[in-house]
């Protein structure tokens, strides 16, 4: 006997797009898949959005999901700026801001100034936060996902343990989901434009550098919740250059847009583009082999995964191709042909809005899954209520 949330995985998978494809696809009687069509219509969760063609009578509905009946808040932190989104329930964005704010401010400052912003977005949009059914954030740095915490961050002093979920719940008592950044861009480019690849690798090259992996459709965290930490993986133990890990060699320490712009006299990764975007041949030159040197780990990655496609993001994939080739050249000198003759290497679709939609993505699919669905119900019908682990 399926569930409604069941009834409703179906209907968003495009099994069941009718209560009669969904009386013959289940098995169920007429009365039994009535009730739990009601019962989702009846919550929100889904709509009548028009009629299939019919071969004769009268031709039936079609389910859809009710993507503007609920909100969802989501905030992108960086080590340099805090971006905040409210989307609805496709992760379509409403309504968003964009600051540069340092995260080293502490989570009270940030946490603050987003807890802000969310009511602008709100009031920008003329929608009550009774419709906010859930809350995304991502930062750069280890997480827990069942604690709603930051595990480790190099670049997050003071947010280590600091409980985000509990900062936020005051103003919302819906589920809130933290994600570390990287995944969450890995998530937003695979939904937006790699649905059909199996496996798909995202490296972040900004202040620091973190990779995201998607297999399958799903984050791939690891045993320890720690998969993606290739930035301190120590290339040359002999370096003289320090990592904000304190180790030496480490991939960070050669290759990020911290260590770029360092090495080029600059403050920030931003710097560095806005030089190779000027054109200046020093910056291209340092640009292009900090990409070869973060190419001879990511062989190894591209060996051991086997991904459809590799996408750089973060500050340095707007430096237009001069990184990308950097590790393209690497890649595919060092890995079987095999290996990468379908492979693609690409920069990011979405820009700065990888991390936005990802996190809303994050989201979306733990509010619409089968567990939230049926609890919400039995709860009183709205798709609201505590998360307990997210889904991933």
């Amino acid at each position: 006997m399926l569930t409604a949330g069941q009834v409703l995985q179906l209907i968003r998978d495009g099994s069941c797009r009718t209560r009669k494809a969904l009386i013959d696809h289940t098995g169920l009687s007429r009365s039994t898949i009535t009730d739990r069509v009601d019962r989702l219509i009846e919550a929100g969760y889904i709509h009548e959005s028009g009629v299939e063609s019919s071969g004769g009578g009268r031709p039936p509905s079609v389910l859809d999901i009710d993507a503007t009946s609920r909100l969802v808040l989501v905030a992108d932190l960086g080590a340099g700026h805090a971006h905040v989104a409210l989307t609805d329930l496709a992760a379509r964005p409403l309504a968003d801001e964009r600051i540069e704010m340092r995260i080293e401010l502490g989570p009270d400052a940030v946490l603050s100034w987003v807890r802000e912003a969310f009511q602008r977005l709100l009031d920008r949009a003329g929608r009550p936060r009774e419709q906010v059914c859930g809350i995304g954030i991502d930062l750069p740095g280890s997480v827990d996902h069942t604690a709603g915490k930051v595990v480790r961050s190099f670049l997050m002093p003071g947010w280590d343990d600091h409980p985000i979920g509990e900062a936020l719940r005051a103003d919302f008592d819906v589920p809130i989901l933290v994600e570390n950044d990287a995944n969450a861009m890995a998530l937003g480019e695979w939904w937006s434009s790699w649905r059909r690849t199996r496996a798909l690798v995202l490296v972040k090259v900004s202040t620091g550098i973190g990779t995201g992996v998607i297999l399958d459709g799903r984050i791939y965290r690891g045993a320890e919740e720690a998969a993606g930490n290739i930035g301190h993986v120590r290339l040359r133990t002999s370096d003289d250059r320090v990592c904000t890990c304190g180790s030496r060699g480490c991939v960070a320490s050669l290759a990020s847009g911290h260590a770029l712009a360092r090495d080029l006299g600059q403050e920030t990764s931003s710097d560095v583009v806005r030089l190779v975007q000027a054109g200046d041949p020093t910056a291209i030159a340092r640009t292009q082999e900090a990409g070869r040197t973060l190419g001879v780990l990511l062989a190894t990655a591209v060996s051991l995964l086997n991904p459809g496609v590799l996408v750089l993001g973060g500050d340095m994939a707007e430096t237009r191709e001069h990184y990308l080739t950097g590790i393209r050249e690497s890649v595919y000198s060092r890995s079987l042909p095999f290996t990468t003759r379908n492979l693609e290497i690409v920069t990011s679709s979405l820009g700065r809005r990888a991390g936005i939609v990802g996190t809303a993505v994050l989201v979306m699919e733990h509010v619409l899954s089968t567990e939230s669905v049926d609890t919400a119900l039995a709860a009183g019908g709205q798709p609201r209520g505590r998360a307990r682990t997210p889904a991933s």
